[in-house]
C-alpha cells in the first residue's frame, strides 16, 4: 500500500509527548495523521498541582472541543479518529502526583490518568531511575503502587526507571506493562536507553516499546530516519513486531526554561553558567507533523503493511484493551 494510504488507513497512536499543549500543537498532531497519544501532564509535581494541571485540560477541551477529546479507552481513540479529533490520553512521567499515599492511583483513574511511569531520572519512593549510580530496585511501596496500578486498569511505563526496577517492575505486575519512549542500547548506548534483558522480560510478558525519536537517543540531529526505521525493523526480529511500536517524545514549543525544569525539578538548583538546552531534532522529524515521514521509512525499509500498521498505533490499543480494564473484576 502507498505510504499516504496506509497512514491514512491505521490508527496513530504516539506513546508519549510532553508539548506545551496548545490549539497549534494540536492541529500539528492532527496534521501529522496522529489520533490517540499519552500526554504528558505531570512529571515533578505533587497532587495538587496535578489536579490543577489535569484542570487545564479540561478547559484547554471545553475551549477546543473541534481538535481535542480526553479519551480513556481504545475504542474512545478510534470515535476520536473517526470524528477528526485527537484524543488525548492523559499520563505521568513519575509517580511524583501519588506522593505517599497508594490511594491516589485510584484518584487519578477517575479523573481520566491511564498511565503513569514509576519514576523520572531520580529515584523516588517507587523504585531506582536511569540516572542513579545505584538502583535500588523496586520499593515495597512501589510493589503496592504497581498492584494498584493493576487493579484500577494504569499502564505502567518504565521509561525513565533504572534496569533492576524495570526488571522487578515486570516481575511484579499482574499484567504486561511498557517502556513508552525509549529505544535498545544497541543502537545508543544511552541511560535512557534499554538493554536487551529489559526489552526482551518485558515483551515475555506481552508488553510493548515504544521506539523514540528524541534526539539524545537516536544519536542526535545527525541521527538517518534509514538508521532509525532500520533499529525498528532490528528489535521486531528481535522480540516480534506485535511488540514495537512509537514513543515519539515530542517536546514542542517550550522554552529554555522548561528544559531547565524538567532536568533539574526542584531538587537542585540550575546552573546558570551552563543552564540544559534543549537538543536539534533531525531534519526527517521535526515535530508531530512529520509522522507521515516515519510511515515512509518504515516501509522503506521492508517491514510489511501489517507490521507498519502495528506499529503505527496498533500495538498500543491492543496493549491498552488488555490493561485498561485493570483486575478490580477479578478481585
Amino acid at each position: 500500500m502507498r505510504t499516504a494510504d496506509l497512514h491514512t488507513e491505521a490508527t496513530v497512536v504516539d506513546g508519549l509527548q510532553i508539548n506545551n499543549w496548545s490549539p497549534d500543537v494540536l492541529r500539528q498532531l492532527r496534521k501529522g495523521g496522529i489520533h490517540g497519544v499519552n500526554a504528558t501532564c505531570a512529571v515533578w509535581e505533587g497532587p495538587t498541582e496535578t489536579l490543577r494541571l489535569i484542570g487545564d485540560w479540561c478547559q484547554l477541551q471545553a475551549a477546543h472541543p473541534d481538535l481535542l477529546r480526553l479519551v480513556t479507552s481504545s475504542e474512545q481513540i478510534r470515535e476520536a479518529k473517526a470524528s477528526g479529533h485527537v484524543g488525548v490520553l492523559l499520563g505521568f512521567q513519575n509517580t511524583s502526583p501519588f506522593a505517599d499515599d497508594y490511594r491516589m492511583v485510584e484518584v487519578f483513574h477517575r479523573l481520566g490518568v491511564r498511565i503513569a511511569q514509576l519514576t523520572y531520572n531520580n529515584q523516588n519512593l517507587v523504585g531506582g531511575a536511569c540516572y542513579e549510580p545505584v538502583d535500588s530496585g523496586l520499593t515495597r511501596f512501589g510493589k503496592v503502587i504497581v498492584a494498584e496500578m493493576n487493579r484500577v486498569g494504569m499502564l505502567v511505563d518504565l521509561s525513565h526507571v533504572g534496569n533492576r526496577t524495570c526488571l522487578e517492575a515486570i516481575a511484579a505486575s499482574s499484567g504486561p506493562v511498557a517502556i513508552t519512549h525509549s529505544n535498545p542500547t544497541w543502537f545508543v548506548d544511552s541511560p535512557r536507553n534499554k538493554p536487551d534483558e529489559v526489552i526482551e522480560a518485558l515483551t515475555a510478558r506481552g508488553g510493548v516499546i515504544g521506539a523514540c525519536l528524541y534526539p539524545n537517543v537516536i544519536g542526535g540531529s545527525a541521527a538517518t530516519l534509514d538508521g532509525f526505521c532500520t533499529m525498528v525493523a532490528r528489535l521486531c526480529d528481535q522480540v516480534g513486531a506485535e511488540h514495537v511500536a512509537l514513543g515519539s517524545d515530542c517536546t514542542q514549543d517550550w522554552g529554555q526554561d522548561y528544559v531547565a525544569y524538567l532536568r533539574d525539578g526542584r531538587w537542585r538548583p540550575t546552573d546558570s553558567t551552563n543552564p540544559p538546552q534543549w537538543p536539534q531534532w533531525p531534519s526527517w522529524f521535526t515535530g508531530p507533523a512529520d509522522f507521515p515521514h516515519v510511515t515512509d521509512g518504515l516501509q522503506a525499509v521492508g517491514l510489511s503493511d501489517a507490521e507498519v500498521t502495528g506499529i503505527l498505533g496498533g500495538n498500543w490499543l491492543r496493549l491498552f484493551d488488555d490493561v485498561f480494564p485493570g483486575t478490580r473484576s477479578e478481585s
